[in-house]
């Protein structure tokens, strides 16, 4: 119906963009469409690699189960920077699709897990590799770009057969040309579970409690994307220490790309210390899942956000 001024009015564009391997949103996500259309967008889905797919005319391109794209980052995020408007920012993608940038965060003074980091080029032997490994407890093996909870090893240095296949996994990483992390696992995800907090352009969503979906001597599956979870009113402090890692998150965006860049949606995973602190494991800025089943105002508080950016 034409508005007032003689003008056809029409509602914005929003695509949220998924993966072959993942065509259709995450679990708790299958209402998205229509809360988006009720606030007046015209909602679709598409395949963010789909070559018939015309990324000019998507409008508000919105990146959520883009779960292949650690096997192609190059050509993922090439695809990023064509697409006129997509959330979060392309440069803000490109950093975090790589875990390095947990070597960010830490100099910016927020706890992470001490991670020793191994690549291709090094050419590192058997017992190269081994002497990398912890001297005692148990260790994580994981790639430094990957999704969810793929292709991550949890291993004991107790056993010779689960240091053997540990080693035989990091060969196979690297082999691929993928940068590997070796990192401590941490008691405390099985003590306290890990916590992930949700923010939707910039403001408090919902947080939920994730418990250990790795178990010794296990990898998980290429089809897995995350951990078992269940709706957790965080406390104040854990809110608190979100807020912290929030705050040195766009500061470090200010002076990444020189100016302030509001995150559509931000999902940071902690596990507590035993100390009354906090180590970060996760900062999800790519095809988090953003846990939309957990709480009843989760999904409404996401269309609400992308609604806001969409009508700017």
């Amino acid at each position: 119906m034409p508005g007032i001024f003689g003008r056809m009015t029409t509602k914005p564009k929003v695509t949220l963009a998924t993966s072959s391997v993942m065509p259709n949103l995450y679990h708790g996500e299958e209402g998205l469409l229509d809360a988006l259309a009720e606030r007046g967008c015209d909602p679709s889905i598409k395949i963010w690699n789909d070559p018939d797919v015309d990324w000019t005319d998507a409008g508000t391109v919105i990146v959520r189960s883009v779960s292949d794209y650690p096997l192609q980052r190059q050509a993922f995020l090439e695809w990023t920077k064509k697409v006129p408007r997509i959330l979060n920012h392309p440069d803000i993608l490109e950093w975090n699709t790589h875990k390095t940038y947990l070597r960010s965060l830490e100099k910016r003074g927020l706890p992470t897990i001490p991670t020793a980091w191994l690549e291709p080029e090094q050419n590192l032997s058997k017992h190269q590799i081994h002497t990398r490994f912890p001297a005692s407890g148990e260790f994580i093996v994981k790639p430094a770009v990957s999704s969810g909870v793929r292709d991550i090893g949890r291993y004991t240095t107790l056993s010779t057969a689960q240091r053997q296949a540990a080693i035989a996994q990091v060969q196979q990483l690297l082999g691929a040309g993928r940068t590997v992390m070796l990192q401590r696992y941490l008691e405390e995800i099985d003590t306290h579970g890990e916590i992930s907090l949700v923010f939707f352009n910039g403001l408090v969503s919902h947080a939920v409690e994730k418990r250990a979906v790795l178990h010794p001597a296990t990898i998980t599956e290429p089809t897995m994307h995350e951990a078992v979870v269940t709706a957790e009113a965080a406390d104040h402090i854990a809110w608190q220490w979100g807020e912290q890692i929030r705050r040195v998150l766009h500061a470090y965006v200010r002076e990444r790309i020189g100016r302030d860049e509001q995150f559509l949606f931000n999902r940071v995973d902690i596990v507590p210390d035993d100390e009354g602190s906090f180590r970060v494991m996760e900062v999800s800025l790519v095809d988090a899942d953003l846990y939309l089943a957990a709480t009843p105002e989760a999904l409404d508080n996401f269309a609400d956000a992308i609604s806001v950016r969409a009508h700017w």
